[in-house]
């Protein structure tokens, strides 16, 4: 029972860091059919800002420690802001309509330049931000097993992003609009409803998600460079598992990825990079499109 529980834990908690990098990639592929590899950039972009500020704030006597926890969020929303809609204005915009594969290209393009623009500003030296991580302490699980507070709450967000997500595109005016989007852009135009905004509010959340996804990862990691390229290719794998474009499918994937990861380094560690890769393959052989995904016609 011990190791059942360290598998279910470990898995949740790998999950649900999988799910906040994924949902903005997600997202925007969603709505814009942008499939954006600089998706990890905003991760890294995120995580180093908040490790900066975090450790500038513990360097001195800023006042209580537990305000640190707001300059994560903080430095995620400002920064992923700001980095999403220069890239959705300046360039983007340009391109809406374009072939998916183009737009791979340049959001590669772009991955790149913005690696090499991290490093310019912050250097190629690690980062440390885990004052936050050490705040909330350890929690006892079946006597022998003890997990970091810090670890179990990312779970708690995951999960609110998630309904907010849900509840945005569900339940309000605008979330309507966004679906009208989704399912027959040409339509939504001749119905009056401003494609190009949506499309900035789009990017711009997308940016946020997956820079509060750095941000609220950079207390328990080194900060160095590199770390959007390794993280694109994971939330790549989740939202193909799961279907490009659903929220649900984003969230069904990183669980059956994370469990099944958490199962492979309990019980065969060898098998930790192959086992995440193996269940992609496996349910691609099953379904092309993904758990959730949907096949769309294509016009020719």
């Amino acid at each position: 029972m011990t190791s059942f529980f360290a598998i279910l834990i470990d898995g949740a908690i790998y999950a649900s860091w999988l799910f906040l990098v994924a949902a903005g990639l997600t997202i925007i592929y969603g709505v814009m059919r942008v499939l954006n590899m600089a998706h990890g950039s905003f991760y890294a972009i995120g995580a180093y800002s908040a490790a900066s500020l975090v450790g500038w704030y513990f360097s001195g006597e800023h006042g209580n420690p537990y305000w640190s926890f707001l300059l994560l969020i903080g430095c995620a929303l400002v920064s992923g802001a700001i980095v999403g809609v220069i890239i959705e204005k300046g360039l983007l915009r340009f391109l809406h309509g374009r072939d998916e594969i183009l737009m791979v290209i340049v959001t590669y393009a772009l991955l790149l330049i913005l690696e090499d623009a991290t490093k310019l500003i912050w250097g190629v030296d690690p980062y440390f931000a885990y004052q936050p991580y050490r705040l909330l302490g350890q929690t006892a699980v079946g006597g022998s097993l003890r997990f970091a507070n810090y670890d179990l709450v990312l779970i708690a967000v995951s999960i609110l992003v998630g309904l907010a997500a849900w509840f945005v595109l569900n339940r309000t005016n605008k979330g309507r609009l966004l679906r009208a989007v989704i399912h027959d852009r040409e339509i939504a135009i001749a119905m009056g409803v401003n494609v190009n905004a949506m499309f900035a509010a789009t990017f711009a959340i997308g940016s946020v998600l997956g820079a509060l996804a750095g941000a609220l990862t950079a207390p328990a990691i080194s900060v160095t460079p590199g770390i959007g390229v390794e993280v694109i290719v994971l939330a790549f794998a989740v939202v193909v598992v799961g279907g490009l474009g659903s929220i649900g499918g984003a969230a069904a994937g990183a669980i059956l990825v994370g469990l099944s990861r958490s199962f492979a380094v309990h019980v065969a560690p060898e098998f930790e990079l192959f086992v995440i890769y193996g269940v992609m393959f496996l349910v691609l052989a099953i379904r092309p499109q993904g758990l959730f995904g949907q096949t769309l016609a294509r016009r020719i």
